[in-house]
């Protein structure tokens, strides 16, 4: 890949932000990557470093990006056994557990997914990101057990992360959510933005932040005397915001299961069956999982779908509820 890229903005391309202008001509380039080059002082417009991705271009302006060389990264390798779904020579696909971060971050710079992929294969991993994420073109929430993709070289993740950015990848989703979803089935739309109060969280943005959609569908309802009111919820992403579904579901008010963050009092509970209240108390993750991972090998350029069962811990959750609603 080029180095530095040079453009002359045409009399017909005038008035467009310079990220999407660069999007447009660099067809290798994701504009999540263009927008961080940018970020980062890497353009610069009639020979003036411009810092702002919506920065408007005009006729014969001169646009220069540069693209620097990718840091290398000294991270610790983690001896972790990985649950690699599939492989080949330019991605793995990874059924995570809960419990691991995807990458190094404050107070865990060790033992995270990335440093098991260093000590996995230190050699074929994607370096074009933040030099703490080699490899890494999504995330999943430390919590949350799943599929996820690793790209093993930059080509790959430049091409899986457009198809992320134009959601064209196949995400769904299972959660247990308190009380009944209304309407069973639907879509979630809004904006969602990080939290004024807290910034580890994000909330619902009346007039900023990036647009979230979710589509969901009521898969089984749990209602009986000797159980809490549950909803069995399949969730599938248009887009890929931090924390999407979490925050929907706490906007609907039907929080998932064991969520901590986005929590809701709840009343204790009465007459429950005692095995399964062991089971919920006991739960020490939130009750969601990527089920689905699906997108097109950027190689081959096969359609490739992966799904995983829900981990143990879940899945006798959802068995006890099963019986109990019988």
């Amino acid at each position: 890949m080029k180095n530095i890229i040079n453009l002359i903005v045409a009399d017909n391309e005038h008035n467009q932000r310079v990220d999407q202008f660069l999007t447009k001509k660099e067809k290798n380039l994701s504009r999540t990557r263009i927008k961080n080059l940018i970020i980062n002082k890497n353009l610069k417009i009639n020979r003036i470093i411009v810092k702002n991705p919506a920065k408007k271009i005009s006729p014969g302006d001169n646009i220069n990006l540069k693209i620097p060389k990718p840091k290398k990264a000294s991270l610790k390798p983690y001896n972790y056994k990985l649950d690699i779904v599939y492989e080949d020579n330019d991605l793995i696909v990874i059924n995570k557990a809960a419990g691991i971060a995807i990458h190094p971050g404050a107070g865990n710079y060790d033992n995270t997914l990335v440093n098991a992929l260093i000590n996995y294969d230190s050699k074929n991993l994607s370096n074009i990101g933040d030099e703490l994420r080699p490899g890494i073109v999504h995330r999943i929430d430390k919590d949350t057990s799943g599929l996820v993709v690793i790209a093993k070289n930059n080509f790959i993740h430049e091409a899986l992360s457009k198809q992320f950015n134009e959601h064209s990848i196949n995400r769904t989703y299972q959660a247990l959510v308190w009380g009944k979803l209304r309407p069973r089935n639907g879509k979630i739309e809004t904006l969602i933005t990080r939290s004024s109060k807290n910034r580890q969280l994000m909330e619902i943005g009346i007039t900023k932040g990036k647009k979230a959609i979710t589509n969901y569908k009521t898969l089984e309802t749990f209602e009986n005397p000797k159980c809490p009111l549950f909803s069995f919820v399949e969730c599938k992403l248009e887009t890929g915001r931090t924390h999407q579904i979490r925050v929907h579901m706490s906007y609907k008010g039907n929080n998932i299961l064991g969520d901590r963050k986005y929590k809701k009092k709840f009343k204790k509970f009465k007459n429950i069956d005692k095995e399964l209240e062991k089971l919920i108390l006991n739960l020490d993750r939130q009750f969601l999982h990527a089920k689905t991972l699906g997108f097109r090998h950027p190689k081959s350029g096969k359609e490739l779908e992966f799904s995983s069962n829900l981990p143990i811990d879940l899945n006798l959750i959802l068995k006890k509820l099963k019986n109990t609603n019988k």
